[in-house]
C-alpha cells in the first residue's frame, strides 16, 4: 500500500505527469484515496484524497462520469457520501463540491448525479452550517443545489428537504447578503411545477411575511433577483386571492413590462431562462393569457425577443425557441406571431425576383432558418425547436392572408431543408442517430405543410428530386432495422418510432408529389411493393400513436392494389408485434425474474418498468396531495406519516431500480462496444485486402511495362551492333581507296605525255565547275536564311519596344498609387485625432452620468425614508385595530375589511414609488 501512494504522491506532485494519467487510472486513484480517508482520516489522507481531487478537475475525466461503468458509480457515491458526512473537513468539502459542480454543468452528468441522492447530502450541508451561514461552503453547495434542482422535481418528504425550506425562508426573510440570490433561485426551482412542495411552504408559519419579503425585492436593483422572486409568487399564489391581487387586471400589464424588459435587457443566460419559464408559466393561466392578447405594447415587445434569436448563444436561444412555441400553444397569440414574423416582409413587398435584394439577415425568419441547420453536434436542442417552429407557423400561415409573403422565403428555405435530407454515406454515431432520426420527421413535417399550398408545392416540386426522396428511405431499411429481436437488444423503441414516423412521411410527401415530380410515381410504387416496408407498416399500425396509425392506413390504402405488395409478410409481422407487446405486458404484471431472458430482453423490460413505476408514483403523490389539498381543514398527521413512509420506501425502489438499470446498461454497453470493434476489425480487414489487390495489380503492370522497356533495349542494342559493323566496313573501304590514290599518285608522276597532262587539267576544270555550281547555291541559301534573320530581328525589336512601353506605364500607375497612399496616411491620422476628441466627450458623458447616479442615490434613500413612514402608520392602524377587536368582538368581519382595504392602499402607495 506504500508504494502504490508513493506512486500516487509522485503523479500528484508531478503536475506534467498527472496531465498524462487516462482517466481509469485517475478515478482508481481517486477510489483508493477515498478508501484510505474513511479507514483514517488523518491530515495526510486529506491532502492526498485533495491532491486526487485536483488532479480529477484539472484533466478531461471528468466526462467519464457520465458513463454507467461501475468505477465512476463508485467513486460519485463514495463522494456523496463525504460530502453529507458533517466529520468532514471544509476544505474537502469544498473541493469535493467544486467537482460535483463541474460535473453539474453537463446535462448528461447531472442527470447521473440525480440517482446518487445528491440533493438531500447537499441540504444536509446547509443544515450542519446554517448556524454559521456566511461559510463559503454553503454558498457553494446553495449554488449547486440550483443547477441540481433546475427543471427537477424534488420530494418534499426527502431527508432534510423540509430544514432547507425553513433555511430558504428565513434566509429571504433576513436582511440582504451574498447568499440571498442562490437563496431565492433554488426556492423558485423547488416551488416550480411542484404541489407537495408549495403546501409545504403554505402550511408553514410567517407565510405572509415571507410574501411581503418577496413583494419588496420586485422592486430589486438586480433583475435576476426581481424574476426569482416573481416566479415564487407565481409558483405559490397564481391561483389564489393573494394571486388574484397581484395578476390582477390593473397590474398585470405592469407585470408583463417587467417581465418583457427582463427578457430583454436580462443580466445573462439563467436570468433569461428563469424569465422564459415564468413567462410560459403565466400562459398556461387562460386568464394571463387573454390579458396578454389585450397587452397593448405585446408586439412591439415579441419585436424585441424575436431580436434575441439573432444572438449566438444557443442555450438562450433555446429558450427563446421554447417561449416561442409556448405562445404557439395559444391560437390568438400564434396569430400575432405569425404577423410581427412576416409582415416586416410584407411591407417591403418582396418578390422572387428581388429576393437576394430584400431579404436581410436581421430578419426574424432568416434567423430561424439558420438556427434550423444547426449541425447536429451541437449540444442544445435549437435546430429541432426551430424546425418545429417553422413548422407551427406555415400551417398558421396556411389560411391566413399573410401566406403570400411566405412564398418568396422559399427560396431561402428550400436550399437549406434539402442540405439537411442528404443522407449521410454512413451511419451516425449512437449518440446523434436519433438526433439525426428526428430532424428528419421534422423537416418532412414541415414540406408536407408546405405541399398543402399549391403554388409552394410547384416550388417544393423543383427542388425535390426522386433520388433524395428513395435514399432516406434506403437509408431507413439500411440502418434502422425493426425486427423484434434488434428492437430488444438495443431497448430503444423511440429510435424504431421515429424510424417509422420518417418512412411514413416521406412516402406521404412522394404520394403527394407523384405527378409532379419525375420518376417520383414509379419510385413510390417500388417502394410501396419493397418487402422491407412491411415491417415499419406494421410498427406503425401497431402504434399507440394516432397519427402514426393513419399515416400508415393511407399508405396501406395505396398499396393493397398492388400485384406484388407483401400482405403475408404485412400479417405476420402484425401479429408478431402484438404478441411481442403482449408477452412484454405479461413479463411486467408478473414480474418474470431475470436471468430467464437475455441482457438486451431485460435492459429494455427495466426501462419500460421504471417508467412505469415512476409515472405511478408521481400520480400516487399528485392525488394524495390533491386530497390533502382538498381537506386542508382536517389536517390529517397520521395520514401524512403513512405518506411520508411509502414515499421513502418507493423512492429506494426507484434509486435501487436505477442502480439495476445502470448495471445493465454497463453490460449492454459493453456488448455493443464489443460488436462495433469486430465490426471496425472486419472493415479494416476488408480495407487492408482490398489495397492488398491493388499493390498486387499495381505490380503486375509494372512488371509487364518492365518486360515492354527490355524488349525495346533489346532492339537498341542490336541496332547499335549492326552501326557499329557498318563503321568497320567503311574504315576498310577508306583504307583500300587510299593505296589506290597513292599507286595513281605515283603513276601521274611517272607519266611524262602531254596528253595525259592535258586530261588532267581538263578534268580539274570539270570538278572546279561543279565545285563553283555548288558554292553559288549554298550562297544564294546562306542569303535567304539572313533575311529570315533579319526579319526576326526586327521582330524581336519591336516586341522589346512594346515591353519598354508598358513598363513606363506601370512606373506611371505605381507613382501614382504612393500618392494616393500618403493622402490616406493624413486622412487616418485626421481619423485619429478626431477618435482622440470622441474620447473626451464619452469621458465627459461619463462624469455627467456619474453626477446622474448620485443624485438616483440620494432620491432612492429618500424613498427608503418614506417607505419606513408608510410602514410606521401601518403599524398604528393595526393597533387601533387591535384595540377596536379587544372591544368590540362584534365588528370583527367589518374590522378586517378595512384591513384589507389599507394593504391594498398600501401596496397601490409602494407600487407608486416603486415606478416612481
Amino acid at each position: 500500500m506504500s508504494n502504490r501512494w508513493d506512486v500516487v504522491n509522485c503523479k500528484a506532485r508531478g503536475g506534467v505527469a498527472s496531465l498524462k494519467m487516462d482517466p481509469t487510472s485517475s478515478m482508481k486513484s481517486l477510489l483508493l484515496a477515498i478508501t484510505q480517508y474513511k479507514n483514517a482520516k488523518t491530515e495526510n489522507n486529506v491532502l492526498q484524497l485533495q491532491r486526487q481531487l485536483d488532479v480529477i478537475c484539472g484533466t478531461k475525466a471528468v466526462m467519464i462520469f457520465a458513463t454507467n461503468q461501475s468505477l465512476p458509480s463508485e467513486c460519485l457515491n463514495s463522494l456523496v457520501e463525504l460530502v453529507g458526512d458533517p466529520n468532514v473537513k471544509v476544505t474537502l468539502t469544498l473541493k469535493i463540491i467544486g467537482l460535483l459542480t463541474q460535473l453539474a454543468s453537463d446535462s448528461e452528468s447531472r442527470e447521473v448525479l440525480h440517482a446518487y441522492n445528491l440533493i438531500s447530502a447537499l441540504a444536509a450541508v446547509v443544515q450542519h452550517y446554517s448556524t454559521t451561514p456566511n461559510e463559503q461552503v454553503v454558498l457553494q453547495s446553495l449554488q449547486l443545489l440550483q443547477k441540481m434542482t433546475y427543471n427537477t422535481r424534488v420530494f418534499h418528504c426527502s431527508a432534510n428537504i423540509d430544514i432547507l425550506i425553513a433555511f430558504l425562508m428565513k434566509q429571504i426573510q433576513a436582511p440582504e447578503d451574498q447568499l440571498t440570490m442562490p437563496c431565492l433561485g433554488l426556492m423558485a426551482n423547488l416551488c416550480r411545477h411542484n404541489r407537495s412542495v408549495q403546501a409545504h411552504v403554505k402550511s408553514l408559519n410567517h407565510l405572509k411575511g415571507f410574501y411581503r419579503s418577496l413583494i419588496k425585492f420586485l422592486a430589486h436593483s438586480s433583475l435576476t433577483v426581481v424574476v426569482f422572486a416573481l416566479s415564487i409568487l407565481a409558483s405559490l399564489t397564481l391561483n389564489e386571492e393573494v394571486g388574484e391581487k397581484l395578476f390582477h387586471a390593473k397590474n398585470i400589464h405592469q407585470t408583463f413590462q417587467l417581465i418583457f424588459n427582463i427578457l430583454v435587457n436580462g443580466d445573462g443566460t439563467l436570468t433569461r431562462k428563469y424569465t422564459v419559464d415564468l413567462l410560459m408559466d403565466l400562459l398556461k393561466n387562460p386568464k394571463i393569457a387573454d390579458f396578454l392578447q389585450r397587452y397593448e405594447h405585446f408586439k412591439s415587445c415579441l419585436c424585441q425577443v424575436l431580436g434575441l434569436l439573432r444572438g449566438k448563444d444557443s442555450d438562450s436561444a433555446a429558450k427563446i425557441l421554447e417561449l416561442l412555441l409556448a405562445f404557439c400553444s395559444v391560437s390568438s397569440l400564434k396569430q400575432i406571431l405569425c404577423h410581427a414574423m412576416f409582415e416586416t416582409s410584407s411591407e417591403q413587398r418582396i418578390t422572387v425576383a428581388s429576393l437576394t435584394s430584400h431579404v436581410k439577415p436581421s430578419e426574424p425568419i432568416v434567423t430561424l432558418i439558420q438556427w434550423s441547420s444547426q449541425p447536429l453536434e451541437n449540444t442544445e436542442r435549437c435546430s429541432s425547436l426551430a424546425l418545429v417552429l417553422l413548422k407551427e407557423l406555415f400551417e398558421e400561415m396556411m389560411d391566413c392572408t399573410l401566406w403570400t409573403t411566405v412564398a418568396p422565403f422559399m427560396e431561402l428555405l428550400l436550399p437549406v431543408i434539402m442540405e439537411q435530407l442528404q443522407t449521410p454515406n454512413h451511419a451516425p454515431e449512437d449518440a446523434l442517430t436519433k438526433k439525426y432520426y428526428d430532424r428528419i420527421a421534422k423537416i418532412l413535417d414541415i414540406l408536407l405543410v408546405l405541399c398543402g399550398d399549391d403554388t409552394v408545392t410547384l416550388q417544393v416540386a423543383k427542388v425535390l428530386t426522386a433520388r433524395n426522396c428513395v435514399s432516406i428511405l434506403e437509408y431507413q431499411f439500411t440502418y434502422n432495422r425493426m425486427e423484434i429481436g434488434y428492437r430488444s437488444n438495443i431497448a430503444d423503441v423511440e429510435l424504431c418510432k421515429i424510424g417509422a414516423d420518417v418512412v411514413l412521411k416521406t412516402l406521404s410527401l412522394m404520394n403527394r408529389l407523384k405527378q409532379l415530380v419525375s420518376n417520383m410515381e414509379a419510385s413510390f410504387y417500388k417502394i410501396l411493393q419493397d418487402q422491407r416496408l412491411a415491417s415499419f407498416l406494421s410498427f406503425a399500425l401497431t402504434s399507440e400513436n394516432r397519427e402514426q396509425v393513419q399515416f400508415a392506413l393511407k399508405i396501406l390504402f395505396e398499396a393493397a392494389p398492388l400485384p406484388d405488395f407483401p400482405a403475408l409478410m404485412l400479417g405476420e409481422s402484425i401479429a408478431a408485434n402484438n404478441a411481442y407487446k403482449q408477452q412484454s405486458t405479461d413479463h411486467v404484471m408478473k414480474k418474470v425474474p431475470v436471468h430467464q431472458h437475455s441482457a438486451s430482453i431485460v435492459k429494455s423490460k427495466c426501462l419500460s418498468t421504471t417508467n412505469v413505476a415512476r409515472s405511478n408514483i408521481h400520480e400516487l403523490i399528485d392525488k394524495l396531495q390533491l386530497g390533502v389539498e382538498v381537506k386542508e381543514q382536517v389536517k390529517d398527521v397520521r395520514l401524512s406519516d403513512v405518506m411520508d413512509v411509502y414515499e421513502q420506501k418507493l423512492s429506494s425502489l426507484a434509486s435501487k431500480e436505477n442502480r439495476l438499470q445502470d448495471l445493465l446498461e454497463a453490460k449492454a454497453l459493453a456488448l455493443a462496444q464489443a460488436d462495433r470493434l469486430i465490426a471496425q476489425y472486419r472493415c479494416q480487414r476488408a480495407h487492408a485486402e482490398a489495397e492488398a489487390r491493388q499493390l498486387a495489380s499495381l505490380l503486375m503492370d509494372a512488371e509487364r511495362k518492365n518486360e515492354e522497356l527490355d524488349g525495346v533495349l533489346k532492339t537498341q542494342l542490336l541496332e547499335s551492333d549492326r552501326a557499329k559493323a557498318d563503321i568497320q566496313e567503311l574504315y576498310q573501304h577508306n583504307c583500300k581507296l587510299q593505296a589506290i590514290s597513292e599507286e595513281h599518285e605515283s603513276l601521274k608522276v611517272t607519266s611524262k605525255s602531254l596528253a595525259q597532262n592535258l586530261e588532267t587539267v581538263e578534268r580539274q576544270l570539270e570538278e572546279l565547275q561543279t565545285e563553283h555550281n555548288s558554292l553559288s547555291k549554298q550562297s544564294e541559301l546562306l542569303k535567304r536564311q539572313i533575311d529570315t534573320l533579319k526579319q526576326q530581328n526586327d521582330r524581336c525589336l519591336a516586341h522589346l519596344a512594346e515591353l519598354e512601353a508598358q513598363k513606363n506605364d506601370l512606373c506611371i500607375q505605381l507613382k501614382e498609387k504612393d500618392t494616393k497612399l500618403l493622402g490616406l496616411e493624413q486622412k487616418l491620422q485626421a481619423q485619429q485625432e478626431k477618435t482622440k476628441l470622441s474620447e473626451k466627450e464619452k469621458q465627459n458623458l461619463e462624469e455627467a452620468i456619474d453626477v446622474l447616479q448620485k443624485e438616483l442615490s440620494k432620491t432612492e434613500i429618500a424613498r427608503k425614508e418614506l417607505s419606513i413612514k408608510v410602514n410606521d402608520v401601518f403599524r398604528i392602524v393595526i393597533q387601533s385595530a387591535f384595540q377596536k377587536i379587544r372591544e368590540l368582538h362584534v365588528m370583527i368581519m367589518i374590522t378586517s375589511l378595512e384591513l384589507y382595504r389599507d394593504i391594498a392602499l398600501l401596496w397601490r402607495v409602494q407600487s407608486y414609488y416603486n415606478d416612481v
